[in-house]
């Protein structure tokens, strides 16, 4: 069975957490949990949740068995996993993996919210502008071409569009069919480096800037609280940014600090992507040995630094959006309109 391609919804993942957490702090052993679980799951999870229970018995450690469900849990849970069944506080370490996970899927939540009313409009606007095209302009077009009139360009791009669509309507469904499986297998093979570019766009850039060095800043404090050292920390946590210069600042880092200097020397090197505050917040960390705490009050300065910039997109889309809407109708009424006072103007003209 090829788990590693294997994938369970956020709530059955959450759920599985929360319930094994539960489990454990009532005395529950971990294969009981297990079964208890079994009994009401379905399809995938039911697959994961066997093949865990499988591997316990045969007295696989728990990290093992996560550690072959790649799609599922990330390096850095596997690792906290890892170093909570070492230090036999599992049923804790996995309350803090379950918030840390909530947290992340609140920062998604939070982006698709920002983006479901633009979207949305967009698809209204486009499932619109394709009835125009499929049922009005191909009747105004035969009046306007039957009565020889010089057409404005924006009228005879939108005739050319519906005659195009009218008359190569196979070709035109084969190609966006095709359009769809080669961005659907660059989405499977490249995903990476197409989120990346998705991601570097304008206004999305910088939020994405801080959402990554919030889960690097949380995910530092949990893996060096649960006793994993700095250097394979940071190793661990290259996988879980997006934006490139916050990954190459992580290897940056990894070699600095590897070399025996400070962790607030290698990202003041990245202090263009970096706020100051946190820099020094991090300094003061390491000089205190304290430096757990200090990421864990970076990460929540930059929790609330991102739900006040997703406030602040939101409010800004909208009203762009309305405003790009209404140029497009405006422009595509115009095209229609223009040349029928063309006309009248002509008749008025012949009347005199």
């Amino acid at each position: 069975m090829k788990t590693e391609n294997l994938d369970i919804s956020n709530s059955d993942k959450m759920g599985f957490l929360i319930s094994l957490s539960t489990m454990l702090s009532s005395g529950i052993t971990i294969v009981e949990s297990v079964d208890s679980m079994l009994e009401d799951s379905k399809g995938n999870f039911k697959i994961f949740l066997t093949v865990l229970r499988s591997d316990i018995q045969q007295g696989k450690r728990v990290y093992l068995s996560l550690s072959k469900f790649s799609n599922i849990f990330d390096k850095v849970t596997i690792n906290l996993v890892k170093a909570a069944e070492e230090a036999g506080t599992l049923d804790s370490s996995l309350k803090q993996i379950k918030i840390n996970m909530q947290k992340d899927n609140e920062f998604v939540d939070k982006v698709k919210s920002a983006l479901t009313y633009p979207i949305f409009i967009l698809v209204v606007f486009a499932a619109v502008f394709l009835m125009i095209l499929i049922f009005v302009i191909p009747k105004i077009s035969k009046i306007f071409l039957s009565l020889k009139i010089d057409l404005p360009l924006p009228t005879q791009v939108l005739i050319f569009l519906s005659d195009f669509i009218l008359k190569s309507t196979v070709p035109l469904i084969v190609g966006l069919v095709i359009s769809f499986i080669f961005i659907f297998f660059l989405f499977k093979t490249r995903k990476r480096e197409l989120i990346q570019f998705i991601f570097s766009l304008p206004l999305i850039s910088g939020l994405i800037q801080k959402i990554d060095l919030t889960r690097l800043t949380r995910s530092l404090h949990m893996l060096l609280g649960s006793g994993v050292n700095i250097s394979y920390s940071l190793e661990l946590v290259e996988d879980i940014v997006i934006n490139k210069y916050i990954f190459n600042m992580i290897a940056y880092a990894k070699e600095n600090v590897a070399s025996g200097k400070s962790l607030a020397s290698s990202f003041r090197k990245y202090k263009k992507y970096v706020p100051s505050l946190i820099i020094r917040v991090i300094e003061a960390g390491e000089k205190s040995g304290h430096l757990d705490k200090s990421l864990l009050e970076s990460s929540e300065y930059l929790d609330y630094e991102v739900t006040n910039s997703l406030k602040s997109l939101t409010a800004l889309l909208e009203p762009i959006m309305l405003v790009v809407i209404g140029i497009l109708v405006g422009g595509m009424m115009l095209a229609i309109i223009a040349p029928m006072y063309g006309l009248i103007g002509q008749v008025g003209g012949v009347q005199k």
